[in-house]
């Protein structure tokens, strides 16, 4: 008897991958495309990429709830999300920019305990309190090295922090829509809702199309196929399967990931505080994770269990 396996792993690696080139991607292209024609661009290609194999029809698209659910992952994740992140990208380096929204998951479990009433547990406080320490150390932080990028605009750490918060939310509605629909059929519908959404940056992003280089135009097609088309449907397939907690911890390994791409690709150094502030981001979200001890379960009495 066949049974299906479990590739949420394998998927989530290909999703950090995916995401952490995402980061280097946006700001190669940052000044060519406006944050909002930007996101336009990857839901259309994405949108188109995934036509195919979603091959949407009445009987797979949901309805009611479903369809409210994925509406709503679509425009916090799909438009408001990126939007912010692409503004991010103007004034922060990849990495840096990476490191400061891999606060989502934290906010994940925050969001978990009002919206699913999971309470707050002492690690949550503390890894958030951490989490933000190092938020607070990545916006003093300046440039000192002339080999490294500026890091220290407040306005795109204030742009990571809310891309940060449409993430935690948009991953939060995922989870229960994907009891609707499939994994690809979730991403392409968030896709397409969002790329409506997006309709007033048409002009621009057609006008900014027409002046692009062709190294542009190629990252473009890259974002709207990789990060987006692919990176989305294998997060989703493991989301589908494993808790969102897990899946969002595996994202921690995004910000690393980024920053060594883009040292490599564009030769983008974060400052030195970037980096500890980072790592305090890191640190918490990763103290988020622990889990509260509670009280001992008392030992068994060895009279009844001979019984």
């Amino acid at each position: 008897m066949k049974t299906d396996r479990d590739l949420s792993l394998p998927a989530m690696l290909v999703t950090v991958l995916l995401w952490a080139s995402a980061f280097v991607g946006i700001r190669a292209v940052g000044d060519t495309f406006s944050p909002g024609s930007l996101t336009l661009g990857r839901l259309v290609i994405g949108a188109v990429a995934l036509a195919l194999l979603a091959r949407p029809s009445r009987r797979t698209i949901p309805r009611g709830r479903g369809l409210l659910l994925v509406a709503i992952y679509g425009l916090t994740w799909s438009v408001a999300y990126n939007i912010a992140l692409n503004a991010a990208e103007r004034d922060l380096d990849a990495g840096t920019t990476a490191l400061i929204v891999n606060i989502g998951p934290a906010l994940v479990a925050l969001l978990a305990g009002v919206v699913l009433k999971e309470g707050f547990p002492r690690p949550l406080i503390v890894g958030m309190v951490v989490a933000f320490s190092g938020v607070a150390l990545i916006a003093l932080s300046t440039d000192q090295d002339s080999t490294a990028v500026d890091t220290a605009s407040t306005t795109g750490v204030v742009l990571c922090v809310l891309a940060a918060v449409f993430y935690a939310t948009g991953a939060l509605v995922q989870k229960p829509a994907l009891a609707f629909v499939s994994p690809i059929m979730c991403v392409w519908l968030g896709c397409v809702i969002g790329a409506v959404a997006c309709l007033p940056f048409a002009p621009a992003l057609v006008d900014e199309v027409a002046g692009a280089s062709l190294h542009d135009l190629l990252w473009l097609v890259y974002l709207g196929v990789f990060p987006t088309a692919i990176g989305f449907t294998t997060w989703s397939y493991a989301l589908q399967r494993i808790s969102a907690g897990q899946a969002a911890s595996t994202t921690y390994l995004v910000p690393a990931v980024a920053t060594l791409i883009s040292w490599a690709v564009l030769d983008e150094v974060p400052a030195a505080l970037a980096f500890v502030g980072g790592a305090l981001c890191l640190l918490g979200v990763a103290i988020t994770r622990l889990r509260s001890r509670g009280p001992r379960p008392p030992a068994p009495d060895p009279a009844t269990a001979r019984r």
